[in-house]
């Protein structure tokens, strides 16, 4: 019986990273998109890359996971340029973008 409700606890546990790893996943995405929007940039590939998850404390003190994402842009259509958005659980903390020259 212990088994069983351990496996279940660890199910439901992997759904739940996956459903949160997804949702700040699309919010990174869309936080990239418009950050290159807003600064006349291309949002190469359509696509973010967690590079970095661990454990942090939100600004209400609740543990919650911190992801970084890159992402790659284009100022002129030939060159890639990187960047890097960082999530507080679906709250984005940051987004650097590598220098470029302006449009």
């Amino acid at each position: 019986m212990l088994g069983e409700t351990l496996a279940l606890a660890g199910i439901a546990a992997a759904g739940w990273f996956w459903y949160d790893s997804m949702r700040a996943r699309e919010r990174a995405v869309h936080a990239g998109r418009a950050a290159c929007d807003r600064e006349g940039l291309q949002f190469l590939d359509e696509t973010v890359l967690c590079t970095r998850t661990r454990p942090t404390r939100d600004a209400d003190g609740r543990v919650t996971l911190r992801r970084v994402y890159a992402f790659e842009f284009s100022d002129d259509g030939r060159c890639r340029r990187g960047g890097r958005i960082v999530m507080v659980g679906a709250r984005l903390e940051s987004l650097e973008l590598e220098p470029f020259r302006a449009p």
